[in-house]
């Protein structure tokens, strides 16, 4: 499978990218575990050309976790192109628009998935990206506005005709949100369209190797974006790949290598921002980590872990869970 000139071989697994989530240090962690290629955090186009601090720290990328891609969002036409020319400079693999992000602040405003209700814009917006930039260009949306315009079929080939590179579906609409369950029928049928030729990448509900054999093996997909069932797990994507590489999960990896993770990760964090803000911006995982749900009444030694505030606090609550299992 390749996106231009960016090979990553058979049944690609990608991180998708996430606000508040797929930072640098994140990223090299699922790039560690396997992941074929991350995304950072979206990026606001207005921000961007307003040389907003915290979006430009957004751009800095690493060598270590390429390929990577820089996503960016925004509803003006020359804001996206000039953003665009801005996320060239910093020297990822590739960018990606954002048509499928369905929160309020970014879609109410008809930005992200709030393009799906303005398609002459959206397309105006691909292919003028497309001409301002040498990177390959890639989408990500979703089926459409709501169930009554699922229209994912026709709008991936006119965003073909605007020249990009991958489409990466997700499999709702922007109406269900994160709720319900991802269909992918509609994916399935945008990749058998024999007039497209560019990867399909599909997304949403991949939970588990299992989930990702079946969205290669069902519906043909050329790679899968795994999202929230990364938060607190980074090596899904070992487990992953080594269903899809070999049939099997490797069970070796034990409670304890996967806590030493979560404390790097940690660390990374606070070492990145600073105490506070490294260990908030940790929580989210910490909450969603699956690794905590054999401990039993773990009610609150999880109380205890979300409310610290401090490293030192933080690390021994999580060394202790060693106890709490052994």
């Amino acid at each position: 499978m390749k996106i231009g000139d960016i090979e990553f071989g058979s049944q690609p697994v990608f991180l998708a990218p996430m606000e508040d989530v797929t930072d640098i240090g994140f990223r090299l962690l699922c790039k560690r575990f396997g992941a074929s290629m991350v995304y950072t955090e979206f990026v606001s186009a207005e921000a961007l050309i307003r040389d907003v601090k915290t979006t430009q720290q957004k751009l800095v990328i690493s060598d270590e976790e390429r390929p990577v891609g820089i996503q960016i969002y925004g509803r003006d036409v020359d804001a996206m192109v000039e953003a665009a020319k801005i996320v060239e400079q910093a020297g990822p693999n590739l960018i990606d628009l954002n048509f499928g992000c369905p929160v309020k602040k970014v879609a109410g405003k008809g930005a992200g998935a709030g393009m799906l209700q303005n398609i002459p814009l959206m397309l105006e917006i691909t292919r003028k990206v497309v001409d301002a930039v040498k990177l390959p260009v890639t989408v990500k949306t979703r089926l459409g506005w709501n169930q009554d315009q699922l229209i994912i079929t026709d709008l991936a080939e006119q965003l073909q005709d605007c020249g990009i590179k991958a489409l990466t579906i997700h499999g709702r609409t922007r109406a269900q949100m994160y709720t319900g369950e991802a269909d992918w029928t509609l994916i399935g049928e945008v990749k058998r369209n024999p007039r497209i030729t560019i990867p399909i990448i599909g997304n949403g509900d991949i939970t588990s190797p299992e989930e990702a054999k079946r969205a290669f093996e069902t519906y043909g997909v050329d790679a899968v974006m795994v999202g929230r069932a990364t938060f607190g797990r980074p090596w899904i994507f070992k487990e992953i790949r080594d269903y899809l590489d070999h049939g099997t999960v490797d069970e070796t990896f034990d409670f304890n290598q996967k806590l030493d993770v979560l404390e790097e990760q940690l660390r990374i964090n606070v070492e990145r921002i600073d105490e506070l803000r490294g260990i908030l911006h940790t929580r989210r995982h910490l909450a969603a980590t699956p690794i905590f749900k054999a401990i039993p009444n773990f009610r609150q030694t999880r109380i205890a872990m979300l409310r610290t505030n401090k490293m030192d606090e933080l690390l021994a609550i999580l060394e202790d869970t060693r106890k709490l299992l052994g």
